[in-house]
């Protein structure tokens, strides 16, 4: 590590990629600051469905790799979930071939397996046990354990990364990168959920119709929270209450229970989705470290933890 990331890293950014990547820092010896202008409660990560699997997520061979290595993490925090929130639930993933599944998923997850007709009425599901996370839990967690090893998060906006002012300085603004490095390429794809009380549901299922509507349901404690949409360049974070109904509709059909359960609350992010997820190191003139970390689509929880020490990674002297 250079001796100007000893003296102190900002990272700007508070959701689920800001927040591990502070954690892995600061667990390093690192004096670390987060600057974020949202708590990590009305971030986009505090929107997110959470269930680990790459989605919207380029370039799959190095999604899979920070995937695998985040797994590791959540498995081992999975032990503790009314602390950190992460559970390993059973589900089906659907429309996802057992016979075709990728190595990189067969040789590390166990247990994968065909769905039976009673678990998945569609042509071909994946049976799998994967972390599931409430972010309620989990991004306090990571506060908190951030808070821990000496980090301190400061709610503070930022107009330009060059008015940071610190050695080192990373880059965690997923969406908003768009206008602060600023980089066009990162946009936009729209996801709206519907929370609803829990009606006894224990498994999770994910599920594409004909037309290429998705619809997903992940069951958490006392409520499910159901989806979704993927809406390209769609900046708008009011629900809409035609696409509410419809996900209700979709998600009904996969489990009749959900019929008529009680809606608690509507939820739209927006996840920043890129052609690759810019994970790379950016020396400034005047000798200080930018290392960019955003662009992970519908995958941040997937990947937080793999990023983050790659991230870390890149903070270090040439």
């Amino acid at each position: 590590m250079s001796s100007h990331a000893k003296d102190g890293v900002i990272v700007v950014g508070g959701g689920v990629i800001g927040l591990t990547t502070a954690v892995v820092l600061a667990e390093r010896g690192l004096r670390v600051r987060v600057w974020t202008r949202d708590p990590a409660e009305r971030t986009t990560s505090a929107v997110a469905g959470a269930l680990w699997w790459p989605y919207r997520i380029e370039p799959p061979e190095a999604a899979r790799g920070w995937a695998l290595r985040s797994l590791d993490v959540y498995e081992q925090l999975a032990e503790r979930p009314k602390v950190t929130g992460v559970r390993l639930v059973e589900g089906v993933m659907g429309e996802t071939d057992p016979d075709r599944t990728d190595a990189w998923a067969a040789g590390r997850l166990k247990g994968l397996r065909a769905a039976t007709p009673e678990e998945y009425a569609g042509p071909v599901g994946l049976w799998a046990r994967l972390p599931l996370v409430d972010m309620a839990a989990h991004l306090p967690y990571l506060r908190d354990r951030l808070t821990a090893a000496g980090g301190v998060v400061e709610e503070r906006t930022v107009s330009a990364l060059t008015e940071v002012d610190a050695p080192v300085v990373v880059n965690c603004t997923g969406l908003g990168a768009r206008e602060l490095v600023p980089d066009a390429s990162v946009r936009p794809v729209r996801g709206q959920l519907v929370v609803v009380e829990n009606p006894g549901i224990r498994t999770w299922v994910v599920s594409k119709d004909a037309a290429g509507e998705i619809a997903y349901v992940f069951p958490h404690s006392g409520r499910l929270v159901l989806g979704g949409t993927s809406e390209e360049d769609v900046w708008s974070r009011a629900p809409d209450p035609a696409a509410a109904e419809a996900i209700v509709r979709r998600c009904a059909a996969l489990r009749p229970k959900i019929a008529g359960a009680r809606v608690l609350e509507h939820r739209v992010g927006l996840r920043p989705v890129r052609d690759t997820v810019r994970l790379e190191r950016e020396p400034l003139p005047d000798g200080r470290v930018l290392v960019h970390n955003y662009g992970h689509g519908g995958a941040g929880v997937t990947v937080a933890w793999g990023c983050a020490e790659e991230a870390v990674r890149l903070t270090a002297s040439s």
